[in-house]
């Protein structure tokens, strides 16, 4: 199949150092980071001020986001090593530690999150489940962040495609290719923070609120990535699949069941 070469739309390879601060620089992917976070205590302290989330207080949302950010940093990096990079990382450890340039997995900071709020529903006796209801539509927006973070470095492109709306990412070759990453920034941060945020108004059963972030997040990512180019070192997995949709089956999954077992206890 022949694609085309030209395009009306090129990335505009921005500089990934959003400021410098004489010998420190502020990376753009940073900078994401903060406004991801900035998002969640907004919003969270807005929403422990309204009746339908008795039990939260705002000095629980502060120490909820130094809980939070610790899982998302952590296990995003080490879920990066273990799924995407594990050879290079095993030849090359110090690079484990640069988080500057780039290098997170969801999954693996939905994961770290998980452990770092059974810890803190442990210190607060809250339930858990509901603990997650509470956080789950904090999170899109700061997810959206990334994406953006993503399109500003350049990053995760897309696979070539004949539409309209591609894009040539200069970085990677004269290909008009889908820009994914606004794809994703649109599903996994605007969409899906209108559903949850929507949906979560009234009081829900709870586990209800957790199982449509499972459900949003694992289809619009396993949607997506058709259009996004599968990692160099990986390719593409069984079933034509890449390691993000297959880890995005078990997301798709468990929200199933976990709507179900919600709506069967309600």
């Amino acid at each position: 199949m022949v694609f085309l070469e030209s395009t009306m739309m090129t990335h505009p390879q921005f500089d990934p150092v959003a400021l410098h601060l004489g010998p420190i620089s502020i990376h753009w992917y940073g900078v994401m980071y903060l406004i991801g976070f900035i998002a969640f205590i907004v919003l969270g302290k807005y929403r422990a001020r309204h009746d339908a989330w008795r039990g939260w207080n705002e000095a629980m949302v502060d120490d909820a986001i130094f809980y939070g950010a610790l899982g998302v940093v952590l296990g995003g990096r080490i879920g990066y090593v273990l799924f995407y990079q594990t050879s290079y990382f095993l030849q090359h450890p110090l690079d484990i530690f640069a988080v500057w340039q780039g290098g997170m997995s969801f999954h693996g900071g939905f994961l770290g999150v998980l452990v770092a709020m059974l810890w803190f529903a442990k210190k607060y006796h809250q339930h858990w489940l509901a603990l997650m209801d509470f956080i789950a539509p904090l999170v899109p927006l700061g997810l959206g962040a990334g994406r953006l973070g993503n399109f500003i470095n350049g990053e995760l492109w897309g696979r070539p495609t004949l539409s309209d709306w591609g894009m040539i990412f200069p970085q990677v070759d004269n290909l008009n290719r889908h820009p994914s990453q606004l794809y994703e920034f649109a599903l996994e941060g605007i969409v899906m923070f209108v559903l949850l945020w929507l949906y979560s108004r009234k009081p829900r059963a709870i586990g209800s609120v957790s199982a449509l972030f499972l459900l949003a997040y694992g289809s619009f990512r396993f949607i997506v990535e058709f259009t996004r180019q599968p990692d160099a070192n990986l390719g593409l997995l069984s079933l034509g699949l890449s390691m993000g949709q297959w880890l995005s089956v078990p997301m798709i999954l468990a929200g199933l069941w976990l709507w179900r077992d919600a709506q069967t206890k309600h």
